[in-house]
């Protein structure tokens, strides 16, 4: 038996304003974090560390997890959707911006020069042929969720974000078996303890919903 899901209510555009605002804020509040935690770690990882891999490759991970989760914002019919999509869209891009800080104090480019997930000992072969990370929804994927509407897009949401939780979930366990940076190990663990209390979230909505993880 499925619970009904409520009626969606937009947000107003000041209130979207302000909120897109404080997420804005959080990325700067994350670089300067970013840069004062590289501080408490003396050793300088190179170009093909697991640190540099890490933070770049989960840059774009987060990103494309801000860009789903600021759809469910605005748009999901579940209240407990849209608070996660925004409670998603400021934590990571606030992550995203302590990685940016972590390279430009360890004088790195945001990109580097080996293939995506070589840093993992398992990562060339978990990239796909599109080259997306493990996880990651597909073009064809988004323009799907963009297109859906109601429970649909609830649904889908709630499969992407959990299949997207999972594969970033395994990329944190390959750094936290790897580094022996201060910052980076904090971050990366509560990444994965926040990850995975919305897995659980994830999948009971799913539940409610009368649908299943992919």
């Amino acid at each position: 038996m499925t619970t009904p899901v409520t009626e969606s209510v937009e947000p107003s555009t000041p209130t979207r304003s302000r909120k897109l605002l404080v997420i804005a804020l959080a990325a700067v509040l994350g670089i300067l974090v970013g840069f004062a935690g590289t501080q408490l770690w003396n050793r300088q990882p190179g170009d093909e560390s697991a640190e540099a891999g890490f933070a770049r490759d989960m840059s774009t991970h987060h990103a494309q997890a801000v860009e789903m989760a600021m759809f469910a914002y605005e748009r999901a019919q579940l209240p407990e959707l849209r608070s996660l999509g925004y409670d998603i869209a400021l934590t990571q891009q606030a992550q995203i911006g302590m990685m940016s800080a972590w390279l430009a104090q360890w004088n790195l480019l945001p990109t580097g020069s080996q293939p995506r997930m070589t840093w993992m000992s398992d990562g060339a072969g978990l990239v796909g042929d599109d080259g997306l990370m493990p996880g990651m929804a597909s073009p064809a994927e988004l323009e799907k969720l963009k297109a859906s509407t109601g429970r649909d897009f609830d649904v889908l949401f709630c499969q992407f974000m959990l299949r997207h939780h999972l594969g970033g979930i395994h990329m944190v366990d390959a750094v936290l078996a790897q580094s022996e940076a201060h910052e980076v190990v904090e971050m990366a663990t509560a990444m994965k303890e926040g990850q995975q209390r919305e897995v659980t979230l994830l999948k009971t909505l799913l539940t409610q919903l009368g649908a299943h993880p992919l």
